[in-house]
Formats: C-alpha cells, sequence, structure tokens
C-alpha cells in the first residue's frame, strides 16, 4: 500500500444558500480531481438546500471534506476552511464562481517554481450578467519596499487581488485571518498583508470564471462611519512598522469612499462632512481628482 499525498494546494469553498449555484463550482473543482489536490467546502448555515446538494456529492467524492456550522459570515467560513486545511497553499472559491480547466495544473507549476511566494495572480474571465466576459489580466506587482506596495494597493488601487484566481501560502493566512467583524471589504486587511509579507508571482493564465453581480453590503450605509474606523484598524494591525506612516492617508480614502457614497445617495450635508474630514486627515489624498471635482460640485451649489 502506498502512503497518502499530502495535499499541495486545499481549494475552500465557503458556501451560504447557494444551492442552486453551488454544484458549479464544485464540479470545476473536481474535474481537475489530483491527489495532491483537496476540496473544503464549509457550509455557513445555509438554509436553502445547500446541505442537501453537498450530501449528495460527499456521497459520490469521498474526498469532499464538509464543515457545517452556524452562520457567521463569509470571513469565519474561510478561517474554518483555512484553519481545517492541509495543504501549503490555499485557493479560496467563492461558492457562484468556477475554476477554468486548467486551473490547478497552471498553479502546481508555479508553485514548484517559485517556492518562496507568498501569493498567486492570475487572470479572471469576468462573466456579466446578460451573458458577456471580459478577459482581466492581473495587475503587475514590482520588486518594491512594503510600505511602496501598500500605498500602491491601498491608497492608489493600482493592484488587484481577487479569490478564485489567487492562490496563497497557508502559513500567512493563519497569521493574518480574515477579519469576521467586518461585515464587508473583510479581504482588504489580508491581501495588504500578502502583499508585503512575501513574493508575489504572476500569470497571465485565467485562473477562474467570477460572475459579477450587484452587492447589497457595497450600498448599506448603517454605521458606515464606524465600520471605516474598524477597516483602518484591521488594515494596520498586521502591517510592519514600515507601512505605519500610511495610516492617516489610508483613514482619509476611506471618509473619501464615504463622500462618494453620500454624494450618490444625495446626502450633499453628510457628503461635505466626510470631505472636511479627509482633508483634514490628508490634504494630498483629498486632492485627488476624482474625488475633487466632486466636491467642487458639492460645495459650489447649495
Amino acid at each position: 500500500m502506498t502512503e497518502p499525498v499530502e495535499p499541495l494546494i486545499s481549494v475552500v469553498i465557503p458556501a451560504y444558500n447557494y444551492a442552486r449555484l453551488l454544484p458549479r463550482a464544485l464540479d470545476s473543482v473536481l474535474a481537475q480531481g489530483a491527489e495532491d489536490v483537496e476540496l473544503i467546502v464549509v457550509n455557513d448555515g445555509s438554509s436553502d438546500h445547500t446541505g442537501d446538494v453537498l450530501a449528495d456529492y460527499a456521497t459520490r467524492h469521498p474526498r469532499l471534506r464538509v464543515i457545517h456550522q452556524a452562520n457567521a459570515g463569509a470571513a469565519a467560513a474561510r478561517n474554518r476552511g483555512i484553519g481545517l486545511a492541509r495543504g501549503s497553499h490555499v485557493l479560496l472559491l467563492d461558492a457562484d464562481d468556477e475554476l477554468l480547466p486548467n486551473a490547478l495544473a497552471t498553479l502546481r507549476k508555479l508553485v514548484a517554481a517559485h517556492p518562496r511566494a507568498g501569493m498567486f495572480l492570475g487572470a479572471q474571465l469576468s462573466v456579466y450578467a446578460d451573458g458577456r466576459e471580459r478577459l482581466r489580466l492581473p495587475s503587475p506587482v514590482p520588486v518594491a519596499s512594503p510600505a511602496q506596495l501598500a500605498r500602491r494597493y491601498l491608497l492608489q488601487k493600482r493592484l488587484s487581488v481577487s479569490h478564485g484566481c489567487s492562490l496563497f501560502r497557508r502559513d500567512l493566512l493563519l497569521q493574518r485571518p480574515y477579519p469576521e467583524n467586518l461585515r464587508a471589504g473583510e479581504d482588504i486587511p489580508v491581501f495588504a498583508y500578502l502583499l508585503v509579507s512575501a513574493p508575489v508571482v504572476i500569470t497571465r493564465e485565467p485562473l477562474a470564471r467570477i460572475h459579477k453581480h450587484a452587492d447589497s453590503l457595497r450600498h448599506d450605509r448603517d454605521q458606515e462611519e464606524e465600520r471605516a474606523a474598524t477597516m483602518v484598524r484591521e488594515v494596520f494591525a498586521a502591517l510592519p512598522a514600515s507601512c505605519q506612516s500610511l495610516r492617516k492617508r489610508y483613514a482619509a480614502q476611506r471618509y473619501l469612499s464615504l463622500f462618494r457614497a453620500a454624494v450618490l445617495a444625495g446626502d450633499k450635508g453628510t457628503a461635505r462632512r466626510f470631505y472636511r474630514s479627509a482633508v483634514h486627515l490628508s490634504v494630498a489624498q483629498a486632492l485627488r481628482w476624482t474625488y475633487l471635482r466632486k466636491a467642487i460640485r458639492l460645495f459650489a451649489w447649495p
């Protein structure tokens, strides 16, 4: 008898009420089955038929690991799967997305060629509700200091990281878990930490088909200022000392995001207050033209 092969890659799928679409994600991984790949699904307290779908798949695919937990959010589900994973690297796939046929083979080769890398970023096919598909190539990641990389990602928005078409080193994810106190944007602190902690490898090979849909949380303004402050704390909690000088400017950026949301909602008084707060924290960030032109219109007309 041969010893079981230790997984190289653990694919973790957090699932909440996606019974209709989950088979597409599962099939896209299982079709690439290999002894050095494991698949873990964390059912985050779904109230639809997700449990039945997973029970059926587990019967037919004994190597599928299914974890059930009370609903705790995407961050908690991801953390649970990462904690149970046995692979040295983790791919986090959303339940409504799918891997492309050669994704895991491509990533396996990249890991072998770059064992010290902390993150592998691939291309994706963005799929829109009308059926259109658009190829999105990964952003180039230069060899730079942690502060320079953090600035490009957090302030200049010149770096982009997405689940599904990215592979992460598990030890780094264990060091910076997904913050479970954030209802949206919980990936930002994790991606920022990964970018500054180890080399990043890019491939132009498409790895996943990412299905785009409206995100209601993106427009949820309940306790928005408090959540913005929490985001700033979480982002900088694990970043090195060399990055801490960016904290005020990033706080300004969060206020600018709140400013833009208030403008779109027609809440002029709150928008003005948010813009003044951004200026107080960082004049340079507040004077970026994309925000300044909105502010000029807002302050010029009552």
